[in-house]
């Protein structure tokens, strides 16, 4: 039983040290087909997030650790280590009796069925069982956010990989299933035929787009030079700045998923009342911006999102709206094998007959030629537009990121010389090092921070600020170091927004480390009136 638990801990680990996502995708399909049911399944239900342990939470687990050590030498290794589940791991204090490891599916059993009050002493006794690795990969499970670098879409190729079946075949009955998953697996081994949705209104696999950027700034091999669109092949649409959608209706029951399949339902129940139809729709979620025509900034809808209620206020003062991009199935039809064409015109029928006013199209925008798209992609009509999505008239829609389909030109991002301020440990792998920099820029003599960034950087990048994070501390504050203002950052970002919430009054948009800018002094930043210039009228 003992080794059950073992497996899904070396799993963790190996996960966490294998960089390459073929070879995570190995070890993911070995461990689906070597360890038992039901553990499988929850290993499966951790990796996805669909696992949810409420009987023990972080500061049980802290507890626990400072009952069997002295606090303070537990906070400066919680301090220096950065990770609640690492430091634990390595210093906890085992008690040695015949401590009896459970298999993982136990584990997840039992917790499922304890107190609050009863939990941490269970916990206390796996831990006993367990070596460090054990007792890391438990701590992971039972807190959640396993930060191992699999996302759950990764799980689900692996699955596919694992039964030779196309992965859309398992997001489309995915939520219909129910963990431990094991008629999921009895059928990707053959023992059974494919599961039914076991729910009304499924989620249908989304259709991606490849960046369309010019070959001298590709980044990855996916993205396409321009010079390969055509006015007469191709469609054009906004790109708005929102949360890509897909609306199902069927029957009286009306769902709401994001593009990996997430269910929000709930967080948006004005938007389901305005959904009078039969059918499936893909398009972008939005809030209406006062003047009841446009579209608000994106951190109006982040106001709504990750939300487990909402009050009939926010309702009111930040109204939620799709705008439809396509019609995958109109009543029981399925068009998704049709042409964009005639996808489009479908769609078009349908919103004449059941728009509302939380539901309305997609303008398209005209293709003259690819210098008219070029200026409109980098001045659009609106600052909640992202940029254009270009599709191929004859292209169906295909589940996942067909090459050659459908690309996503987006402005160019605004760059602007800022400092490091701040430095806060990463997680995961990156829990030795300081790899979370907050930023800031001059507003009169002093620098106010303006933002935060933890990815752009390569790894001898990341080595080298975090040596000068350890260098140059100033001051502690918890897990965060205030360093002194030497570094300049070229910071990249996707937009900026008046906020009430920053000291600033300013919020940017995907912010990321563009480069080091190690030869600029630091009195040669930018200072806050550069980016209250950037800002939309």
């Amino acid at each position: 039983m003992y080794l059950h638990m073992q497996a899904f801990a070396d799993l963790l680990e190996r996960l966490l040290l294998t960089p390459s996502r073929n070879g995570k995708l190995r070890l993911l399909t070995g461990y689906f087909g070597t360890a038992p049911d039901p553990d499988r399944g929850y290993a499966l239900a951790a990796l996805t997030g669909e696992l949810d342990l409420k009987s023990i939470k972080p500061a049980a687990v802290r507890a626990l650790a400072e009952e069997r050590m002295d606090p303070v030498l537990f906070n400066m290794s919680y301090d220096y280590v950065g990770d609640l589940a690492d430091t634990v791991s390595l210093v906890w204090q085992e008690t040695r009796g015949a401590n009896r490891t459970p298999p993982l599916s136990e584990i997840v059993e039992t917790l499922q069925d304890t107190t609050r009050a009863e939990a941490p002493r269970l916990v206390a006794g796996w831990l006993d069982g367990l070596d460090a690795t054990g007792r890391w990969a438990l701590l992971k499970l039972i807190m959640g956010g396993l930060r191992i670098g699999v996302s759950a879409r990764m799980a689900k190729i692996a699955l596919a990989d694992f039964g030779s079946v196309d992965i859309k075949d398992i997001e489309e009955i995915w939520h219909g299933l129910a963990v431990p998953y094991e008629t999921l697996f009895a059928w990707l081994e053959g023992k059974t035929s494919r599961p039914s949705p076991d729910i009304d209104a499924p989620f249908r696999p989304v259709m991606l787009a490849h960046p369309l950027i010019p070959k001298a700034d590709r980044e990855t091999p996916d993205a396409v030079d321009p010079s390969l669109i055509t006015p007469g092949s191709f469609a054009a649409e906004w790109k708005y700045d929102g949360v890509r959608i897909q609306a199902s209706v069927e029957g009286t029951v009306r769902r709401l998923y994001t593009r990996t399949g997430d269910d929000i339902s709930h967080t948006f129940p004005d938007v389901l009342a305005g959904l009078n139809f039969q059918g499936t729709l893909d398009g972008e979620l939005l809030i209406r911006a006062e003047d009841g025509e446009g579209v608000a900034p994106f951190n109006a809808l982040q106001q709504r999102l990750n939300r487990k209620t909402v009050t009939k206020r926010q309702m009111q003062t930040h109204p939620a709206f799709i705008r439809a991009y396509d019609l995958l199935h109109d009543g029981e039809a399925d068009l998704r094998a049709l042409p964009f064409r005639d996808r489009r015109t479908a769609l078009e029928t349908f919103l004449a007959q059941h728009g509302t006013a939380q539901l309305d199209l997609s303008p398209l925008v005209p293709v003259t030629s690819l210098q008219d798209l070029d200026a409109l992609r980098m001045n659009p009509p609106a600052p909640e537009i992202e940029g254009l999505m270009l599709k191929r008239w004859d292209s169906a829609y295909v589940a996942g990121r067909p090459a050659g389909l459908w690309y996503k030109w987006k402005r160019d991002p605004f760059l602007i010389d800022a400092v490091m301020l701040y430095a806060q440990r990463g997680h995961g792998k990156r829990s030795g090092y300081y790899s979370d920099y907050t930023f800031g820029v001059w507003n009169g003599e002093t620098l106010t921070p303006v933002g935060k960034a933890y990815f752009g950087f390569t790894d001898e990048e990341l080595k080298a600020l975090d040596k000068f994070v350890r260098e140059n501390t100033v001051e502690r504050f918890g897990p965060v170091r205030s360093v002194t203002p030497e570094i300049v950052l070229e910071v990249a970002f996707e937009g900026l927004q008046r906020s009430a919430r920053h000291k600033s009054g300013v919020a940017m948009r995907f912010p990321r480390i563009n480069r080091i800018r190690w030869d600029k002094p630091a009195e040669e930043a930018d200072r806050l009136e550069t980016l209250e210039a950037m800002l939309p009228e």
